[in-house]
């Protein structure tokens, strides 16, 4: 009854190799959502699954709506990446993975008139033995262009600090220079009137030790 449980335990390392290759590598990160006019931006849109586990098909939409307005279809990609007729024809970049786990949207050459809401739709067909199952997800990004760069708050703080910093480590240092020289001077200053009583001693006290007196 030993055996097969020590060779169940010895095997639960590869067991868990094994189980996480199953699982897909994937993080899903916040798109940029501020950009400088004629400067380029990538709108992220990153939809997880677990791969190798069924076959899949996978097809994408971007929309793009200006503030108030109706949806209009910019991007769509379904095996082939293509470009719909809009106001950001030929500055539109696919940037989607091989996986297709990311499914990115690139937009150069920036203009004031892309400030907007962007959605990116994600449909993907399950293929099972039975069936096919279908699971549709959505990402909006809400878009910010702007003439020139505006000053991150984060950022500024951060240079505040680093500042205060430098000028307490340069105070600090100079506190140190200054103790440090006092008590340098002291030293010198002890060792000065050490030598002082020394040479102020009568040379045959120096020589001859002095003589106790007996009782």
């Amino acid at each position: 009854m030993m055996a097969p449980a020590k060779t169940l335990f010895d095997s639960l390392p590869l067991l868990v190799v094994m189980a996480q290759a199953c699982w897909s590598v994937c993080v899903e990160v916040a798109s940029e959502d501020r950009a400088v006019m004629d400067s380029n931006t990538t709108l992220t849109c990153i939809s997880c699954m677990r791969r190798e586990e069924v076959k899949s098909e996978t097809y994408v939409k971007w929309f793009y709506n200006a503030d108030n307005n109706d949806s209009s279809l910019i991007f769509v990609y379904d095996g082939t990446p293509q470009e719909q007729k809009s106001h950001l024809s030929g500055r539109l970049q696919w940037k989607g993975s091989k996986d297709l786990q990311e499914v990115s949207l690139g937009i150069n050459n920036l203009k004031l008139n892309d400030t907007g809401t962007y959605t990116c739709e994600v449909t993907r067909h399950l293929n099972f033995d039975a069936h096919q199952h279908s699971i549709t997800t959505t990402l909006k990004v809400h878009l910010v262009v702007t003439e020139i760069a505006e000053e991150d708050f984060t950022a500024v703080v951060s240079e505040i600090m680093m500042y205060i910093l430098l000028v307490f480590l340069t105070v600090w240092l100079l506190v140190e220079m200054v103790y440090c020289y006092r008590k340098i001077l002291k030293a010198d200053d002890v060792a000065q009137d050490t030598a002082t009583d020394y040479l102020a001693i009568p040379s045959e006290n120096k020589e001859t030790p002095a003589v106790p007196v007996g009782e």
